[in-house]
């Protein structure tokens, strides 16, 4: 996979955005994140009139073998449970995206059962990743075939017609997966990045920070970069949406993001494919504190602010029509020759 290039986004599309944003019958700039968001747009689809028509969801499933830390709130079988329910339409992602008109599908990339989930896609790696509390997640073999997979999934939604890529994931322990990743990525304090996930009280949050460090101390000496951190310390669902992402961006397609797993999978995918991160829209902010230091380390800024904390792609669902409605201001709004108001003076 390091051996994939991404275009960058294109330049002249971008300036002919702008030109077309600045005639509109508006004063410049008066829509402000909107226009930036449809600048973007026009140089990530190369068009300077961007179109977007088609959004799709695509969400990995997978456990955590970190949970036998009892580092959540609930236990490891709720992602079998949560997985089901996704896949008889009954999430909350469900519910966004049938507002959306998404296409949506749900991938088993880890989840720990040998029963199929019907419904979901069976694209299982492994049962769920090893305790990296205790050593390694994953092989680099299982690492890359999860990358394969989130590539390979995503491709064939956009050769299915999708325009833009919304990533969520499902899994009892992927916040302090998470929240581990980009710990090891950013070298930032653990108690400044970790929180509540789904829900722990203030004793069991003390005692995840306190795995989190210790985990890392397990592997300082080991080379925490691209796929050997996924090896080291997981997770399938992160390894799985990079390799969604760098699919996309390699595809011209926009890459929402949703909370802080996939814009720690984001980080991820630009360490091993350099190139990915002009391709990523920042949908929202969420209240895991990790959320906003992830942002910051990819110099992105969020739409919205829903105070949401639930994964799946929730976030990225419901900022979803911004970017419609960004691509209809720039394909029906009239210019003022067009409408024959006249411009400032």
């Amino acid at each position: 996979m390091e051996n994939i290039k991404i275009d960058h986004l294109d330049e002249q599309a971008m300036a002919n955005a702008q030109l077309h944003l600045d005639q509109l019958t508006k004063p410049v700039g008066s829509l402000g994140k909107i226009e930036e968001l449809a600048i973007q747009l026009a140089g990530v689809t190369r068009s300077a009139k961007p179109n977007l028509h088609k959004p799709a969801i695509i969400v990995f499933a997978v456990d955590h073998g970190i949970t036998a830390e009892e580092i959540s709130a609930f236990p490891q079988e709720v992602t079998i449970q949560m997985v089901v329910n996704m896949a008889n339409g009954g999430a909350a992602i469900n519910a966004f995206a049938n507002n959306i008109g998404a296409d949506f599908k749900v991938v088993d990339v880890g989840v720990n059962t040998d029963q199929p989930l019907d419904g979901a896609v069976d694209r299982k790696v492994m049962r769920g990743t090893k305790n990296y509390a205790k050593g390694n997640a994953m092989t680099l073999e299982e690492v890359e075939q999860a990358l394969q997979v989130g590539y390979e999934e995503t491709k064939m939604m956009i050769e299915a017609g999708a325009d833009s890529i919304c990533f969520g994931e499902v899994g009892i322990g992927n916040t302090t997966v998470s929240s581990t990743l980009f710990a090891a990525i950013s070298n930032l304090p653990v108690t400044h990045i970790t929180g509540y996930g789904t829900g722990i009280s203030d004793e069991q949050l003390l005692h995840k920070i306190e795995v989190i460090e210790n985990a890392l101390q397990l592997h300082a000496n080991e080379p925490l970069v691209g796929e050997p951190l996924l090896a080291h310390l997981g997770g399938l669902e992160i390894a799985a949406m990079a390799g969604g992402m760098i699919a996309a961006a390699q595809h011209h397609t926009p890459i929402l993001l949703d909370g802080l797993i996939s814009t720690v999978s984001a980080c991820v995918a630009e360490q091993i494919v350099s190139g990915v991160k002009p391709y990523l829209f920042t949908t929202h902010k969420s209240v895991e504190p990790g959320h906003v230091y992830a942002l910051n380390y990819l110099q992105l800024t969020p739409l919205i602010d829903l105070e949401f904390r639930l994964g799946e792609g929730t976030g990225a669902a419901v900022a979803y029509p911004l970017f419609s409605a960004a691509c209809h201001m720039m394909n029906d709004m009239a210019t003022f020759a067009d409408a024959g108001v006249s411009g400032k003076s």
